[in-house]
């Protein structure tokens, strides 16, 4: 499908959610991951194999032609539309299916790398409530630095942790802060930290503060 091409109403529509860890029906909690740019679902699942934990079950939706949006996510909402709205509304119904199964949001993460931090935390800030953490890995909210950021709701002191370089070529680090000051508002417990030389990739303290995140639910 090209992203550029015709304008589906609904262009993420139908595409699979992959699932790893143990079954949901008897998951005690769950991690909802959101791949990035180019990746796919199954990438970000090998992310559960470093983060496993006793009675998790993660799931991770994957993009239609593995992109959630076509341009970066700095540009007017509009010029990625339908595929943000699309896009959300995929998270939306992984998270009613996971609900549905026995595990409230209460006892759920949402975790995304790049594209997918982005789409993530998006998601995180346009649907407040009690969740059991949201990881943003080299991600913020999507938009230009002027776009309203008045989300009704509350986070309830959802643990929420971003990470990001200070040189990373997708991710300027003031949008990480810019984040950070919008969901604190929102009522989220947030921890942000920028990793000198890093580049666009994940380390080992950002795995720490998520296996944290994951042990307090647990």
């Amino acid at each position: 499908m090209s992203l550029r091409g015709s304008r589906p109403v609904d262009p993420h529509r139908g595409q699979p959610v992959v699932s790893r860890g143990v079954e949901l029906r008897a998951a005690r909690a769950a991690m909802l991951m959101v791949h990035g740019r180019g990746a796919t679902a199954d990438s970000i699942l090998t992310l559960a194999d470093l983060l496993d934990a006793p009675g998790f079950a993660f799931l991770a939706p994957q993009a239609a032609g593995n992109t959630w949006y076509p341009n970066r996510f700095l540009e007017p909402l509009a010029s990625n539309e339908p595929w943000l709205s699309s896009a959300l509304t995929r998270l939306e119904e992984t998270l009613g299916t996971i609900a549905a199964a026995g595990v409230p949001a209460d006892r759920t993460i949402l975790l995304g790398f790049s594209q997918g931090a982005c789409l993530a935390l998006e998601f995180v800030a346009r649907h407040a409530r009690r969740y059991a953490g949201a990881a943003g890995l080299s991600g913020g909210l999507i938009g230009p630095d002027n776009t309203p950021r008045d989300y009704p709701g509350s986070l309830d002191r959802t643990p929420v942790f971003l990470g990001c370089s200070d040189i990373d070529p997708h991710i300027p680090a003031p949008r990480v802060a810019h984040t950070a000051e919008v969901l604190t508002r929102l009522g989220a417990a947030v921890t942000a930290k920028i990793y000198k030389g890093m580049g666009h990739t994940i380390n080992d303290d950002e795995l720490d503060a998520v296996r944290q995140m994951m042990h307090e639910v647990a």
